[in-house]
């Protein structure tokens, strides 16, 4: 029974709550709805597929909040001029896309250094940018909140294609590549061989300091994206807002989707599954009167629900 739990839990919460839904709130069916859960699940999805691969290796990153930050306070600023001059739009659009995500993968790169060359505990490396990325994001803007409009940058998240929301149509492909690299490559394999048994990785001649390097590169990568899709969204740049605890909704997506948290496995499909459900469960709370603060608690039940199944799957 468990072990079903642990493997369909997810999957039967997510079809629970949508019965529950259509029928005790009101215009739940329409596309509006669909809309607006769709477009607050995407970054939680993009930032959560990171988490994924870091904590399949035994690991955890704190820092993607504030990387979201980061790279949603630079876009801004390279399209605005005020980081430095481009008379070109169109090039600095395309800065705009690129730069950020290459400095978070620097960032993400920093991370996988202090947890492979100088052994320093994963959830305390990432401390380091949870804490001082938030600073940096505010010193490089002043604290200013950066209003910009800008069709070009934000057809990442205003956009459709086919009629999909852009941004959605990103979390799909995201979640896609993640699923294929986990199943399909010989990265993938390293990632889980590494998280399931470190030191019998090492043995088996697994290069394990590279492969922690390269998932806290996508992580951070995947977060400047996901801060990208947030700040075009909003159509402003708030380096005290952007990101804000997204590190923990990524790691309660990943617990509820089945990832083990102590390494080893990958459920890319899970956490898209779970970041809907904690996604779902925040839309049905204020749908039906109930204060927003009461999500945090009941997100936090749902982590604990679905660390204790997996535990006891495991033991049995």
């Amino acid at each position: 029974m468990l072990a079903l739990a642990s493997r369909y839990g997810t999957a039967a919460a997510l079809v629970l709550l949508i019965v529950f839904n259509l029928v005790m709130t009101p215009n739940f069916v329409s596309w509006q709805t669909l809309n607006v859960n769709l477009t607050q699940v995407a970054p939680i999805v993009i930032v959560a597929t990171g988490m994924t691969l870091v904590i399949a290796t035994g690991g955890i990153d704190l820092s993607v909040g504030s990387l979201m930050a980061i790279a949603g306070a630079v876009a801004p600023m390279i399209f605005l001029g005020t980081l430095f001059p481009i008379d070109n739009p169109s090039l600095a659009v395309g800065l705009a896309f690129v730069l950020p995500i290459l400095v978070t993968m620097a960032f993400g790169w920093f991370n996988g250094l202090l947890v492979t060359r100088y052994a320093i505990q994963p959830i305390v490396a990432t401390l380091v940018l949870f804490i001082a990325g938030r600073g940096i994001a505010q010193v490089a803007t002043n604290g200013n909140l950066q209003v910009f409009k800008n069709p070009s940058f934000q057809f990442i998240a205003m956009g459709h294609v086919a009629g999909v929301p852009a941004q959605v149509v990103l979390m799909l492909v995201v979640a896609a590549l993640a699923f294929a690299l986990i199943r399909l490559t010989m990265f993938g394999r390293h990632v889980l061989a590494v998280g399931g048994n470190e030191k019998a990785a090492r043995l088996a001649g697994i290069p394990v300091r590279r492969v922690k390097m390269l998932v806290y590169l996508i992580s951070g990568a995947l977060a400047g994206l996901a801060g990208l899709v947030v700040v075009a969204r909003n159509s402003a740049s708030d380096a005290n807002l952007v990101g804000l605890g997204m590190e923990l909704d990524a790691i309660a997506a990943v617990a509820v989707g089945g990832s083990l948290l102590t390494g080893g496995r990958a459920n890319i499909f899970g956490t898209l599954l779970g970041a809907l459900v904690i996604q779902l469960v925040r839309y049905t709370l204020l749908a039906n009167g109930v204060p927003d603060a009461a999500a945090l608690v009941v997100k936090a039940g749902l982590i604990v629900v679905a660390v204790y199944v997996q535990q006891r799957a495991d033991r049995s």
